[in-house]
């Protein structure tokens, strides 16, 4: 079945014998037993709920995993993640990675006892220089956050799968739709849901979405041991947005060709990182990996002077964090997502000053590309 069928209809399984068309939000925190030592399958709404489970269920689906667990937020399930390591143990992440990541591993799991290496995961001779018999996982963001880089994941898979490391893959930019890290041999899939998958920038989210069975049953235990489960109303939301992903998700990204050409052209602009333009360094294999190439494109200005008065001075984009809603959203790295970076190995990214990065929505293109140049005037 084609995933635009998917999206709207999602799992199979239903709870409910109303014929409703729309997933009821099972708005209640526990469940009644038929008797003792029966259930219903449901029991407890941290543990399981029928709304949550129903689009944990398709996003599995839309991912070819074999479980996904939904989260209250994409940091609730990187940290749920994390749970699966020991003091001692080692883990290689991207070395372009969002900061909220970025802040979890050096802060919160160093606190616990593993370490982490950033490595430039596009390079495998990189990888392989960074496993030692510690390593437990490489965890790859690709595209980056905020430079696009590109990740080879089958390529990464050979390398981890004879030694037993983990690859866990954060797809949050390209979506299943776009790309499917599990089909190219990672084990475990990030996603914040807050982003694309939800869309309409109203809900906070995060999913796991696992390869095997045994993995599974690890972080499901971690999963209702902890408690950071997504409500039964944020499901609904999510379920809601994951019905358009797919139209969504074409429009932006044929939007956000049309703007990185213009932008590419501005005298303005010193560099555009856009993977859908022949001229990206990582054109080619985000092609042979990916179906599409997202609406997420970072630009490099010709001074501070000129990114403070683009985000001064944009009508239709919003000054905003977050990413991959309805609304075009404009962000400055240095100063929200990524504040936290250490300042060399941010400068080294080349997360500066100058560097902003778009989010495009469902604007009209030409209205959009208005917006920029008015505010990239003087």
């Amino acid at each position: 079945m084609d995933i635009s069928t998917l999206v709207v209809h999602g799992s199979e399984v239903k709870y409910d014998n109303t014929g409703a068309v729309s997933v009821p939000i099972f708005q209640s925190a526990t469940f009644a037993h038929p008797g003792v030592g029966e259930s219903t399958g449901f029991d407890y709404s941290r543990d399981r709920n029928p709304t949550r489970s129903h689009l944990e269920l398709t996003l599995a689906r839309l991912e070819c995993g074999i479980d996904a667990l939904a989260f209250s937020s994409g940091m609730a399930a990187e940290a749920a993640l994390m749970e699966l390591f020991s003091p001692g143990d080692h883990i290689i992440a991207s070395h372009d990675l969002y900061g909220g990541t970025r802040r979890l591993f050096d802060v919160i799991s160093k606190k616990n006892g593993i370490s982490t290496s950033y490595v430039n995961t596009s390079d495998l001779r990189a990888i392989e220089s960074a496993i030692t018999e510690h390593t437990r996982m490489v965890f790859v963001e690709t595209p980056t956050n905020p430079m696009m880089h590109v990740t080879d994941i089958a390529a990464v898979a050979a390398i981890t799968k004879p030694s037993g490391i983990l690859l866990a893959v954060d797809n949050t930019f390209l979506t299943p739709y776009y790309q499917r890290p599990l089909v190219l041999g990672a084990d475990i899939i990030i996603h914040s849901g807050t982003k694309f998958l939800a869309g309409h920038n109203d809900t906070l989210s995060g999913f796991l979405v696992v390869s095997s069975a045994e993995l599974s049953e690890r972080l499901r235990y971690i999963h209702k041991t902890t408690g950071a489960c997504l409500s039964p109303f944020d499901s609904w939301l999510v379920i809601r947005g994951l019905k358009t992903l797919v139209v969504r998700m074409d429009r932006q990204s044929k939007s956000a060709l049309a703007i990185a050409e213009w932008l590419a052209k501005h005298k303005r602009v010193r560099k555009v990182h856009y993977v859908g333009l022949p001229s990206h360094p990582d054109y080619e294999l985000s092609g042979r990996q990916a179906s599409g190439f997202g609406s997420m494109i970072s630009l490099e200005l010709d001074s501070e002077e000129t990114s403070r008065r683009a985000l001064e001075r944009v009508r239709l984009m919003q000054f905003a964090e977050s990413l991959g809603g309805t609304e075009s959203l404009i962000t400055y790295p240095m100063f929200q997502t990524h504040t936290e970076v250490p300042p060399d190995a941010r400068e080294a990214l080349g997360v500066n000053e100058r560097l902003l990065r778009i989010s495009v929505g469902l604007e009209d293109e030409k209205d959009l590309i208005a917006d920029l140049a008015q505010a990239l005037e003087g």
